[in-house]
């Protein structure tokens, strides 16, 4: 099947493992908005790798998720943030782990990916990377975090819960992108990393799909994670029976996970292995749906 020039698709997910009897009301609507104005965007014509930026930088900044603004402190008592974007035409991929203190982590992950010839930056290295090129920094880190919709603030100090957001669309010219970002398990430690800022486990996207992880990323490395799902992909396996494969890898390991995926037709898949996962999906075939467990 051939991609019309006007098909555009778009998923969202605000993370896996939300706790059952929790009311998520206002993370659907936001992610029902924010749907919205990307779906404006794709339709105006605006590239999937632009949409998945925007989209990840505004769900990072709300503070209703566990990224950017909604991310809990280590160990050591401060916030490291990970994020990563990959652009599937080219093959362009960036990402930061364990920065501190920028609004848009995956802002600075795109600026690595097309302001130096590296994929990854870490920690104090990639803090300089961000501030030598004027991204935006948290003004006053003490003040700024918030404990995100769902979590208790005992859960933000003590246990080991999760929560990631990322976007994956493709756009009317038929080019894919994927982006990535987190504030990591609650109660980590000081220099952490899991999947997230990581190209091929936390994020994936070539010519084909568009793939963003969320769940307990020690388990989504160990089980391959996105870049597995899309070389099965790629070899003739169904969409869904590829995630699946993946999403009982790291079931079978101790995990959970969810994945949200767009391909190169635009069919969407939305699936995980928790109890829910907070998203939303939407196509020039499909009207808006968003769910957070059923």
């Amino acid at each position: 099947m051939s991609n019309s020039p006007k098909q555009y698709a778009l998923a969202l997910h605000g993370g896996a493992g939300p706790v059952a009897g929790r009311n998520y009301d206002a993370v659907e609507a936001h992610l029902e908005k924010l749907a919205r104005h990307c779906e404006t965007l794709l339709s105006g014509g605006r590239s999937a790798l632009d949409v998945v930026e925007i989209a990840v930088a505004e769900l990072e900044a709300c503070g209703l998720y566990v990224a950017g603004r909604g991310s809990a402190a280590n160990t050591a008592g401060y916030v490291e943030l990970d994020a990563s974007i990959m652009d599937g035409t080219t093959r362009m991929a960036g990402g930061v782990a364990a920065i501190r203190d920028f609004v848009h982590p995956i802002r600075v992950a795109r600026g690595v990916m097309e302001k130096t010839s590296h994929v990854l930056l870490a920690g104090t290295g990639a803090g300089a990377f961000a501030r030598s090129h004027g991204f935006e920094e948290v003004a006053d880190p003490d003040n700024y975090y918030t404990v995100p919709v769902g979590v208790t603030a005992d859960e933000m100090r003590d246990s080991h819960a999760h929560g990631t957001v990322g976007a994956v669309a493709l756009d009317q010219s038929g080019a894919l992108a994927a982006g990535t970002s987190t504030g990591g398990t609650f109660g980590k430690l000081e220099g952490r990393v899991g999947d997230t800022p990581l190209i091929g486990p936390g994020t994936w996207c070539d010519d084909h799909v568009a793939i963003s992880c969320t769940g307990t990323g020690e388990h989504i490395i160990r089980a391959g994670g996105a870049v597995s799902i899309a070389c099965a992909y790629r070899s003739g396996v169904p969409l869904d029976k590829a995630i699946h494969d993946m999403l009982d890898e790291v079931a079978r390991l101790g995990g959970d996970a969810g994945i949200i995926a767009v391909d190169h037709n635009g069919r969407i898949a939305t699936l995980y292995n928790s109890d829910g996962m907070k998203r939303a999906s939407l196509s020039s075939q499909q009207p808006l749906q968003v769910k957070t467990f059923t």
